[in-house]
């Protein structure tokens, strides 16, 4: 079992299959139970828990060990990968993504129409 799957037990979050998402509205349904759990998740965390030594296996199997905030930074680092990844392809089918920028998104929720 890779990271994500040792991790479950921190955070279940449904493993994501094609098939199973066979439209937009699905996929919306299932991330927005997704971002409440993990919402509800965060609101529990103490600065203890960030230190807290988490134990999982990587790909060739062996045990490893990381803290739990260096756990989180990982998980957000690889998001940033991933919208990489999405931006890519909407352009391979001939689109154009918008601007996947946080800091825009962050100020145009705080301060619509500002940028």
């Amino acid at each position: 079992m890779g990271l994500a799957g040792s991790l479950r037990w921190i955070f279940p979050w449904p493993a994501l299959e094609g098939e199973d998402y066979p439209d937009l509205e699905s996929l919306v349904e299932a991330w927005t139970k997704v971002e409440a759990s993990l919402r509800s998740f965060l609101t529990t965390l103490t600065d203890e828990d960030i230190e807290r030594i988490v134990e999982f296996k990587n790909p060739r199997g062996e045990t490893r060990s990381m803290t739990l905030g260096e756990l989180m930074q990982h998980g957000a680092n690889h998001a940033v990968h991933h919208r990489g990844q999405v931006a890519l392809l909407v352009r391979e089918l001939g689109f154009a993504p918008g601007n996947f920028d946080l800091l825009l998104y962050d100020a145009e929720r705080h301060h619509p129409g500002a940028w």
